[in-house]
């Protein structure tokens, strides 16, 4: 059932265009939505696609939105702000939902002119397919009603947590913000070790994709903790044993969590530099 919910898209590239394929015709209708992309090829995509209405610039369009959706690169926010600020001065007082990481709400709240109706999110690419999962924390000029319209425009490509903390926001960047490419990563590996020990490129793909996409739903539809799960595949002396031997002996585990500790600390640093 859709909705008279009006969005405006400041950026239309693929986040945006994997939001909007989950809301179009769904939580609203496609010309509902509004894009602002300088970039014609892309607004004439999302066009095509969703029925978006569209535009290069900000204009008087987001004057009669109910959420702006900030999906523009962290270098380029504090120019976009200052663009929008003319068109925040009115009666209805949208909420902005800001998915730029390392961005923190006060500074948005700054440029935009000391405006509080803020959710910071962070969506991470399986939103591309609707299996996504967005950290999420409401500034305190956000109302109840907003922070329900927050919550399912992100449920619309996958899951969300909700934080209390902005602080929190910076580890849930590392943790699956980025973690997506930690995952992609250790396919990398399970390929390549595929390829040196004699099976084709094929081979490898199929099984180090189909495992993974495995053990992951395992472990979701499962209520046991996944060490647990480790365990029972993991019988002593064994084949699996050996592996998990040597990653340990080779620092495996303490690498990644030492990797993603450096993940929240670039997080934090943006938000010093890209905060000035």
């Amino acid at each position: 059932m859709t909705t008279e919910l009006n969005i405006a898209f400041v950026g239309g590239g693929n986040m945006a265009a994997a939001l909007i394929a989950g809301l179009a015709g769904k939580l609203t209708l496609g010309g509902n939505i509004h894009v602002i992309d300088p970039h014609a090829p892309a607004l004439e995509k999302l066009q095509a696609q969703f029925g978006v209405t569209t535009a290069p610039a900000a204009g008087d369009a987001l004057r009669g939105v109910d959420v702006i959706v900030l999906a523009v690169k962290p270098q380029s926010m504090r120019e976009v702000a200052a663009q929008l600020l003319p068109f925040l001065d009115g009666e209805r007082a949208p909420l902005i939902l800001s998915i730029a990481a390392g961005i923190r709400a006060a500074d948005l709240s700054r440029w935009l002119g000391d405006y509080r109706a803020i959710v910071r999110c962070m969506p991470n690419t399986p939103a591309l397919i609707g299996m996504g999962i967005t950290g999420m924390v409401a500034s305190d000029g956000v109302s109840e009603e907003q922070k329900k319209m927050a919550d399912a425009i992100l449920r619309a490509v996958g899951q969300t947590v909700w934080l209390a903390d902005e602080a929190k926001i910076d580890p849930v960047t590392a943790v699956s913000g980025s973690g997506p490419a930690y995952v992609f990563y250790f396919i990398e590996a399970m390929q390549q070790a595929a390829a040196e020990l004699g099976l084709t490129p094929e081979q490898g793909t199929q099984l180090a994709i189909a495992t993974f996409t495995g053990a992951a739903q395992l472990a979701a539809n499962s209520s046991e903790p996944v060490s647990l799960l480790r365990e029972r595949v993991t019988s002593k002396g064994g084949t699996t044993y050996a592996a998990l031997t040597s990653m340990e002996e080779s620092g495996v585990k303490a690498a990644i969590v030492k990797g993603i500790k450096a993940a929240a600390q670039r997080g934090r640093e943006m938000g010093d530099e890209l905060g000035k």
